[in-house]
């Protein structure tokens, strides 16, 4: 190598480092101001922290990737110096605890620098610069807890460990309710023996008005994951509940909620912990949950491209209703939908492709309260054209052929969005048996209800637009309408008071832009007949405005309203507000 492209190489090494080290430094001053906002029940500035760390990478993204154009100059496609500077940046990170972050912060440079790059792994860590093996958490990263202790003991011990810095509402009570818990569910199982260990992270991730505590006992031969939720009010910092359930503990760490507050030193080190604790998780889930979605995303095409190579099956048209915003696909053997918005959008809708990419960036950005399913958004996804079936490609060609280029045996998508598939609610609801039909027609409800409680109002709340989880919970998918809820105006219908308006084919009576009628909704909403008027009973204040009004003036006054990420009957005091 010449001794100007030594130079070159070393200064774009330097100027990448020091974008991502700029970011990893912010992220954690932001992280680590949950646990002061948490003590002062600062919920807005916390939310605030949030967005603020979501909006960082791209912020300081931008800067780097202007730098590197410039030291570059008419060499920013030059693949040999590409090659020579990705190799050298993979030795200078070798030695660091987030080494498969800042890979990834590289992969976002190079594709945004290097014009037209394609998937390529000599010059992107498409896959990691080196094997790493995933190690046991080090010791240090938690508080144990030895078995032989008596279970008062422990729990002491654990709440003082975990100082909030603010008195605790009873804790004498707490620690009865968490004795009493391990009881009931653990020690009626099995019996503590010499190995029993309690082993708690000593992270604390914190989101809306809650901190979570992440553990696992080592009983019975086996390990026993458990969470440990707090809450605090104006009477004080409280434990609001003791969850075994995997089910639940999967729930809390959803693609349909906001990722976690926690300064965490070497993720993948907590990434394997919380393997073990949290189950039935990808680990680029668990990136995402944790803060880094950046680099969930690079899991999440490593993980892509590894089902492609032990999958035969074609990409084919997502289940459902044919959109009139978006173009959706899956890949049947795989649980993600692919989404392309449209060329062109058929009448009622009005918009444009870029008002559709502000709504899932508003989306990307705002709390989920477990209702909305996170995406990924991807430029230049490739998918080898010998999976795609012939009708889906015409499908393509048809509804969104200004974001395809097919290029030998591939074709690359310029722009979409990737999402957990569900199966559309209005499918289910054609099938399902009529207790599951109760269930989630009564989630439906409460998806809208909690979305509104959040300030998003989904604008088109057709029962298509909804997914059904695996554990049967609800989940609003389609956001091209998604409004904050604050700009509606919630009325009730004028009664008419002649004949004129009484038989008028069309309302005789103004409509602004963001009127809502909520008696309309009656008209839409569930079609089965035998699960129909149980819905309407259930959720009787969804179709009266004054419900609506009281939600807006909550969030008005600057109140978050928190949204339990578990049933409110296994909460430890039900009534007390938070």
């Amino acid at each position: 190598m010449k001794e100007s492209d030594s130079e070159l190489t070393a200064n774009i090494i330097a100027e990448i480092l020091t974008g991502y080290e700029s970011y990893i430094k912010r992220f954690n001053e932001f992280s680590r101001l949950a646990p002061l906002n948490f003590r002062q029940r600062n919920w807005n500035e916390l939310q605030q922290n949030h967005k603020k760390r979501l909006r960082l990478y791209k912020d300081l993204l931008r800067l780097n990737i202007q730098n590197c154009k410039q030291l570059l100059g008419n060499r920013c496609g030059d693949k040999a110096l590409w090659e020579s500077v990705k190799n050298r940046y993979s030795e200078a990170i070798a030695n660091r605890p987030d080494e498969e972050l800042a890979e990834s912060f590289f992969n976002s440079v190079i594709r945004k620098v290097f014009p037209g790059l394609s998937v390529d792994n000599d010059t992107m860590f498409v896959l990691p610069g080196r094997i790493r093996k995933p190690t046991e958490p080090d010791e240090s990263l938690f508080h144990t807890y030895p078995g032989h202790w008596e279970l008062p003991r422990i729990f002491r011990k654990m709440l003082d460990d975990f100082d909030f810095g603010v008195p605790y509402y009873n804790k004498e009570e707490d620690i009865g309710f968490l004795v009493n818990g391990v009881k009931e569910v653990i020690l009626t199982r099995y019996a503590p023996s010499q190995e029993t260990k309690i082993q708690v992270l000593k992270n604390v991730f914190f989101r809306n008005k809650a901190a979570y505590l992440i553990g696992r006992t080592h009983i019975g031969g086996k390990w026993m994951p458990f969470l440990i939720p707090f809450v605090h009010n104006e009477k004080g910092v409280f434990v609001d509940t003791l969850i075994f359930n995997p089910n639940i503990m999967s729930g809390i760490f959803s693609y349909t909620r906001s990722y976690f507050m926690a300064e965490i030193e070497i993720p993948a080190q907590v990434i394997t912990f919380l393997t073990s604790v949290i189950k039935n998780k990808k680990v680029h889930e668990l990136y995402n949950a944790i803060g880094f979605n950046k680099h969930g995303k690079t899991e999440f095409y490593r993980d892509f491209l590894d089902h492609l190579a032990h999958s035969n099956d074609q990409f084919v048209l997502a289940p459902g209703i044919k959109g009139m915003v978006m173009t959706v696909f899956t890949l049947p053997s795989y649980n993600i939908v692919f989404k392309l918005i449209k060329d062109h959008f058929d009448p009622p809708k009005n918009m444009t492709r870029l008002q559709v990419r502000e709504k899932y960036k508003l989306v990307s950005l705002h709390d989920r309260v477990g209702r909305m399913a996170d995406t990924h958004e991807f430029e230049n996804f490739h998918i080898p054209l010998n999976r795609i079936h012939p009708e889906l490609l015409k499908e393509l060609k048809n509804t969104a052929n200004s974001l395809l280029e097919i290029k030998g045996d591939s074709l690359i998508i310029k722009h979409m969005y990737t999402e957990r598939r569900m199966e559309p609610l209005n499918l289910f609801l054609d099938s399902c048996s009529l207790e599951d039909a109760k269930q989630v027609v009564e989630e439906y409800g409460n998806s809208i209800l909690q979305l509104a409680q959040a300030n998003i109002f989904p604008g088109d709340m057709m029962i298509k637009n909804f997914g059904v989880t695996r554990q049967k919970r609800v989940v609003f998918y389609d956001y091209d309408e998604i409004e904050f809820l604050k700009d509606m105006n919630f009325r009730k219908k004028p009664k008419p008071e002649s004949f004129e308006q009484i038989y008028a084919s069309e309302p005789w009576y103004d409509i602004a832009p963001n009127d809502v009628f909520p008696e309309d909704f009656k008209r839409f909403m569930i079609g089965r007949p035998d699960v129909r008027e149980y819905f309407f009973q259930f959720h009787e204040n969804m179709f009266d405005p004054e419900h609506w009004q009281k939600i807006q003036n909550t969030l008005k006054q600057g109140e978050l309203i928190h949204a339990f990420p578990y049933p409110e009957s296994i909460r430890f005091r039900p009534n007390e507000m938070v």
